[in-house]
């Protein structure tokens, strides 16, 4: 499990990838053709269109409350590549299908979102085994990773409630890696990658942000080696987020 938590872990951190969770749609099993093994189908929608989601919710050093939100436009992936994802278990592991086979088909649907039709094969034991965990509902949530590139940001102050509500739309996905089954426990990619977005987005203005904090909040915070005694909001969020996974 922790290996897979360090793989997840490494593709937000260092290559920007973003994740999102969903639920499995429906399963079926399909009459194959003569002499062929029976399919077992799983389906589910990775990206609802014109949908608002929460992302996120956390408190900033300041006090206030920072809320993430997000919608997919339905042009989002009408530029994305596409052409060798994968479907496998906790993003990482074995590849149950993949779309380079045609067994894992991805579609986009501009009413409803992109749409997902994964192959599992009855002769598999492997295959057997993630479809009767699907059907009995042990396993119920997936999750699919991807690369953004264009997401335009919108925000709100409301200064009396001291909430700040961020709304994201991606505009365009430029590659979409993978889907897969998830099963770990306690732990949110969702949210995670959204808020390393953010704090990507932070660390860029960072001499901005550093201007808007109180002298006496600066001054409080421990120095880090090499620093001027300043800990940025991204090294603090930085920290949450490796306590929040289990790091050091």
């Amino acid at each position: 499990m922790n290996s897979e938590i360090d793989n997840i872990r490494n593709l937000i951190e260092k290559k920007g990838v973003m994740f999102r969770d969903f639920r499995i749609g429906s399963i079926e099993t399909r009459a194959a053709e003569e002499g062929q093994p029976e399919k077992m189908i799983i389906r589910g929608v990775p990206a609802v269109f014109n949908e608002q989601t929460q992302l996120a919710s956390f408190r900033e050093w300041n006090g206030n409350t920072v809320e993430i939100y997000e919608e997919v436009h339905p042009d989002a992936f009408d530029e994305a590549d596409m052409t060798d994802v994968i479907f496998n278990y906790n993003h990482c592991g074995r590849v149950f299908s993949r779309t380079r086979n045609q067994s894992l088909r991805l579609s986009v649907n501009k009413s409803v979102g992109l749409e997902m039709e994964a192959e599992l094969w009855d002769d598999d034991e492997g295959h057997r085994q993630l479809y009767r965990d699907v059907k009995r509902r042990n396993i119920d949530k997936m999750s699919y990773a991807y690369i953004v590139k264009q997401l335009d940001e919108r925000k709100e102050v409301d200064e009396e409630e001291g909430i700040v509500r961020i709304y994201w739309t991606v505009r365009k996905v430029k590659r979409v890696l993978d889907v897969s089954a998830v099963d770990i426990p306690a732990y949110d990619a969702t949210e995670i990658s959204a808020r390393r977005w953010l704090e990507a987005e932070i660390g860029n203005a960072l001499p901005e942000r550093q201007k808007e904090r109180p002298a006496e909040s600066r001054a409080a915070a421990p120095a880090e080696s090499g620093s001027t005694g300043e800990v940025s909001r991204f090294e603090l969020e930085k920290r949450m987020l490796i306590l929040k996974l289990g790091g050091k």
